[in-house]
C-alpha cells in the first residue's frame, strides 16, 4: 500500500479534486480487487444477495414506470340496455331479482372472510350473529317494499318513488 506521501497527484477540477485525498480510483480498483481474490466464505452469497437487491430494486423502478401509463383507447365498456316501455312491474322484479344476486355475493364474501378470520384467530361468530339478525330484518324489509310496489305496479297505479330512472 501507498503511503499518503508518496500518493500520485489527484486530478483537479476547478481547483477542488474529484476524489478525497486517501482514495484514488486505481487505489479503490486495487482495493475491490484484493477483496475478491482473498478467500472468505462470505464473499459470493453476499455478493449474490447485494445482486438480487439490486436486480429487484431497478426492477421495481421499471415496473413502477410503466404503470398506468398505457392508453385506455380500445377499452370495450358493456352498458346493459333496457326497452324503454318496459312496465314498472318488470323494472321492479328486475330490482328483486338483483337485490336477490348481490345478497348471495354477500353471503359468500362473508363466508370467504370468515375463513380468513378463522385462520389469524380473529373471533366473528358474536358479531356475526347479532349482525346476521339485522341484515335479515333488513332484506325482510326491502323485501315487503319490493312486493308492495310491484302489487301497485301490476294493478296499474303506478308506485310511489320505484327508485328507478328510464332513458
Amino acid at each position: 500500500m501507498e503511503s499518503f506521501a508518496s500518493a500520485p497527484a489527484l486530478p483537479y477540477i476547478g481547483g477542488m479534486a474529484i476524489f478525497p485525498r486517501p482514495v484514488s480510483p486505481k487505489n479503490a480498483l486495487g482495493d475491490f480487487w484484493g477483496y475478491f481474490k482473498q478467500q472468505r466464505r462470505h464473499k459470493w452469497p453476499l455478493l449474490g444477495v447485494s445482486a438480487a437487491l439490486t436486480y429487484v430494486i431497478i426492477w421495481t423502478f421499471i415496473v413502477d414506470a410503466n404503470t398506468n401509463t398505457m392508453p385506455t383507447r380500445n377499452k370495450i365498456i358493456y352498458v346493459q340496455s333496457w326497452d324503454a316501455s318496459r312496465s314498472d312491474a318488470a323494472v321492479i322484479l328486475q330490482q328483486k331479482m338483483d337485490f336477490a344476486k348481490r345478497e348471495a355475493a354477500l353471503q359468500t364474501q362473508q363466508k370467504k372472510m370468515q375463513g380468513f378470520a378463522d385462520a389469524f384467530g380473529i373471533e366473528w361468530r358474536d358479531e356475526e350473529a347479532r349482525n346476521t339478525a339485522r341484515r335479515k330484518e333488513a332484506v325482510k324489509q326491502i323485501n315487503a317494499l319490493l312486493d308492495s310496489r310491484l302489487a301497485k305496479a301490476e294493478a296499474g297505479g303506478k308506485p310511489a318513488d320505484a327508485g328507478t330512472a328510464r332513458p
